[in-house]
C-alpha cells in the first residue's frame, strides 16, 4: 500500500464513461467529462484529441463539437469540474461541523483537502501540471482558494482568529498544503501506514495553520 491509496470517502472523481444520447446535452457533457479524465490519466493531455474522446465516450464527435470546439475548452471543462468537487468535498467535511465551531471547520477542510488530493493525484497531475505554465492568475481566480477566505472570515467574524490579510492567509494556507501534500508523494516511506501518514501530514499542516491564525499573533 501507500500513501496514494484512498482512506476517506470522496465521490470518485471520474466514473466509468456511459454512452448518452447526442440530444441530451448534460447527459454528454458527463459522458465526455468522465472519458476526458481516464484518457488523460492514461496518455496526458497533449496525446487525447476530441476524437479519441468522443471515441471512449461512445459519442459522434460532431455532437461533442457542439459542446466542447476544442480539446483546450473540454479540459479547461474537466479542470472546473475537478476544483467544484474538490470545493464540494470539503464544505461537506466543513458542514459536519457544529455550528460555530471555527477551529473544528478548519481541520476539516484541512483533512477533507488532504485526502482530495492524494486520492486524485493522477487526474491532479494530468489536468494541472501537464505542462503548465505558472499563471500568478490562479490565485486570484480560484475556487479552493475563495473558501479558504469565507472560512477565514467567519473565524475573524466570530472573533475567534486574526489575520489582517485573510486572502493572502489563504493562499499562503492552499500553498502550504499543497506542498506538503507533493512532499509526502515525493518522499514518503512506501512501508509506512498510509493512514498514519495522511494523519501526521494534516496535523502538521493543521498545526501550522491554527498557530498563523490566533489572536496573539495579530500584528
Amino acid at each position: 500500500m501507500s500513501v496514494l491509496s484512498p482512506v476517506a470517502a470522496y465521490a470518485p472523481a471520474f466514473a466509468p464513461a456511459a454512452v448518452a444520447p447526442a440530444d441530451d446535452h448534460e447527459a454528454l457533457r458527463a459522458a465526455a467529462l468522465d472519458a476526458a479524465e481516464r484518457l488523460f490519466i492514461e496518455r496526458g493531455t497533449r496525446r487525447v484529441g476530441l476524437s479519441d474522446i468522443a471515441a471512449a465516450a461512445g459519442l459522434p464527435l460532431r455532437a461533442l463539437r457542439r459542446c466542447y470546439p476544442s480539446s483546450e475548452r473540454l479540459q479547461a471543462a474537466v479542470e472546473t469540474r475537478f476544483v467544484q468537487r474538490f470545493c464540494a468535498h470539503a464544505a461537506q467535511a466543513m458542514d459536519r461541523c457544529r455550528d460555530g465551531d471555527w477551529s473544528a471547520r478548519l481541520r476539516a477542510w484541512v483533512r477533507a483537502a488532504v485526502d482530495g488530493y492524494l486520492d486524485h493525484v493522477a487526474l491532479h497531475d494530468a489536468v494541472f501540471h501537464d505542462l503548465r505554465t505558472h499563471d500568478r492568475q490562479q490565485w486570484q481566480d480560484n475556487p479552493v482558494v475563495d473558501q479558504l477566505v469565507e472560512l477565514l472570515e467567519g473565524g475573524i467574524a466570530a472573533r475567534v482568529w486574526a489575520a489582517p490579510d485573510p486572502r493572502m492567509t489563504a493562499v499562503i494556507f492552499f500553498t502550504v498544503m499543497h506542498s506538503a501534500v507533493d512532499r509526502v508523494i515525493a518522499c514518503g516511506d512506501p512501508s509506512e501506514d498510509p493512514a498514519q501518514v495522511r494523519h501526521r501530514l494534516a496535523q502538521t499542516v493543521i498545526g501550522h495553520f491554527e498557530r498563523t491564525v490566533q489572536w496573539w499573533t495579530r500584528y
